[in-house]
């Protein structure tokens, strides 16, 4: 749901978050919550990431992504906020007494029964191999190794939709459009995960976004002629040098970061891309 304030200021006119008036404010069991250390961009006491630090304290939430509890009914006692993910989490109680958290789903309410195993029924919030789920159902908190847990779709409003089925393997189509396969015995949770409004907040102020951590980033083109993109005459930024973005001592940036070629074999079509398309350069005739 999404939250506008009132516009008494322009900040606050701009402002859209996101209303958390439906989601408990209970406290959540002490095994479900731990400390995590936070190191502000730093190692030794110098900077090694920069732009980051100053981020406000916050404690881990233990999320369940394994659904390793086969073939025991769960019930969703509340729906809470976790400051270290985008989604929403749910606080199950299963009929023996245990308690677990989960990624809460798009349309989960309190009171829904949800249990994970092979033979659970087909239903939003239940975990089971992807070789019983029907194609074209969206899926998330999908494996990629049988018994790992689930590491894909597990942000907000992430949703897998399942294609087919081929030989032991099924065919997914990700978020980002790539197409991919993954071993059918691999568990995934049935659903759309929740928060879906989350990409349409707007943080309004530079406040929020040095609580989350993030410092001020000053333009390599402001700077004075010992960044790479500054120098020349007036605004000429990177019109001048050409080439790709670099970092202050001259390191190429967005170099490509995927460096398992080992699994290659599994993708069938590659994530789209967003090309810059080629200027044409015109020779003038004096």
């Amino acid at each position: 749901m999404i939250k506008k304030l009132k516009p008494t200021t322009p900040t606050r006119r701009h402002t859209v978050l996101i209303s958390t008036r439906h989601l408990s404010n209970d406290k959540l069991p002490s095994h479900l919550v731990t400390s995590q250390k936070y190191s502000a961009g730093r190692s030794a006491g110098k900077i090694s990431t920069r732009h980051k630090g100053g981020r406000v304290k916050r404690k881990y939430r233990v999320i369940d992504f394994k659904r390793d509890k086969y073939d025991v009914e769960g019930t969703i006692e509340s729906l809470h906020y976790d400051p270290n993910r985008s989604a929403h989490i749910a606080l199950v109680k299963y009929i023996d007494g245990d308690k677990r958290l989960i990624l809460a789903t798009k349309n989960m309410k309190e009171g829904q029964k949800v249990v994970s195993g092979d033979e659970a029924p087909i239903e939003e919030g239940n975990a089971m191999p992807l070789k019983r789920i029907p194609s074209g159902s969206f899926v998330h908190n999908v494996e990629l190794t049988k018994g790992q847990g689930g590491v894909l779709g597990r942000s907000a409003g992430a949703a897998i939709q399942k294609q087919g089925e081929n030989g032991g393997y099924v065919q997914l189509k990700m978020p980002s459009g790539e197409i991919r396969l993954v071993k059918e015995n691999n568990y995934a949770t049935i659903g759309e995960v929740g928060n879906v409004q989350h990409t349409n907040r707007k943080l309004g102020k530079a406040g929020r976004k040095r609580k989350m951590g993030v410092r001020p980033t000053v333009r390599g083109v402001a700077m004075s002629w010992k960044h790479p993109h500054a120098g020349g005459q007036g605004k000429s930024g990177r019109v001048g040098t050409g080439g790709p973005p670099k970092t202050p001592w001259g390191k190429r940036q967005g170099v490509k970061t995927r460096k398992n070629k080992s699994t290659n074999k599994y993708i069938i079509k590659r994530r789209t891309t967003r090309r810059r398309p080629k200027v044409k350069k015109y020779r003038t005739i004096v």
